[in-house]
């Protein structure tokens, strides 16, 4: 019999988003495969488990949100595994799986993994981490992680734009601060100044922007980059319209696909790894793992 590590993240997503663990057991024990749980009680609990554990079943199942489907890969990634991974998702947002067309079914999930519907996925390499979407900085970047876990649960995605645009956005859109930023990568050198910055390998970023026209690949080796640089208070809102119009023709944004970059900056930024805080840093470098991650998911136009 199959072994399956259950790493469940309890407080992930509203109620009736969340998969029960008896239903989910027994979707997985119906197909001949045993199920063993492990419940993360804090933060980093979910990349300790994949790290320590992973490795010993045949396939890791993460029930969470995308921020606990990221702790799961920085274990799985740590630790050197090539154990498949099986996802529910059953957060917030979900824009990872969203992207994927991932269910959050476990008897759907349980027939993928039997029927051997795996397929590999890049990952991201940000200094020591890893991240499996995005990577971002500047305006509104740390609406994500600054939305209190209580109001996501009650409301979902909807907490993401109050807190967004009526407690973030409005209050700082008046004072807006660029970040002077050296970007080296395989075409050159950029020197300017940023407001926003988000390096990807994903079609979707929180429901609003989507990269359709953009060619995405999810296993092609390559990131995705889009900068936009300083502007006054009326462009931001411009080019925001712009932005969800998918329309990247204009010369304070930049928009470019590259396997590796190094960003140096004069002070301190705060990034956001996957909807999560991931640290401040002056010296970034950041770059693809092409295929790293072997994830049981539906064939899909972002797999070459």
């Amino acid at each position: 019999m199959k072994t399956i590590l259950m790493i469940i993240n309890p407080r992930a997503g509203k109620n009736s988003k969340r998969a029960n663990t008896g239903d989910i057991v027994k979707a997985f024990k119906n197909r001949g495969l045993d199920c063993f749980e492990k419940t993360t009680t804090c933060r980093g609990d979910a990349t300790d488990i994949a790290f320590r554990y992973g490795g010993k079943y045949d396939a890791v199942l993460c029930c969470g949100g995308d921020g606990t489907y990221n702790e799961v890969v920085n274990g799985i990634m740590r630790a050197g595994h090539k154990t498949p991974l099986i996802y529910l998702p059953c957060g917030s947002t979900n824009d990872f799986a969203n992207t994927l067309e991932i269910s959050n079914d476990p008897e759907k999930a349980a027939q993928m993994y039997v029927d051997g519907l795996i397929n590999s996925f890049d990952v991201g390499k940000f200094n020591d981490r890893y991240f499996s979407y995005i990577a971002s900085f500047g305006v509104g970047t740390e609406i994500s992680y600054n939305t209190s876990q209580t109001v996501k649960n009650l409301i979902g995605h909807s907490a993401y734009i109050i807190n967004g645009f009526v407690l973030h956005i409005i209050p700082i859109i008046s004072h807006l601060k660029a970040l002077h930023l050296k970007i080296e990568y395989d075409e050159g050198v950029i020197e300017d100044d940023f407001l926003f910055g988000a390096i990807s390998n994903t079609n979707e970023v929180s429901g609003i922007f989507k990269f359709d026209k953009c060619g995405v690949k999810m296993n092609d080796g390559l990131l995705e980059v889009l900068l936009v640089k300083k502007v006054n208070v009326v462009q931001v809102f411009g080019l925001f319209g712009k932005l969800l119009k998918q329309d990247y023709n204009d010369d304070k944004m930049l928009l470019f696909k590259t396997d590796k970059l190094k960003i140096t900056a004069a002070e301190d930024i705060p990034w956001t790894l996957d909807g999560e805080f991931g640290g401040a840093y002056k010296n970034m470098e950041i770059e693809v793992c092409k295929q790293a991650v072997n994830l049981v998911s539906p064939k899909n136009k972002f797999l070459e």
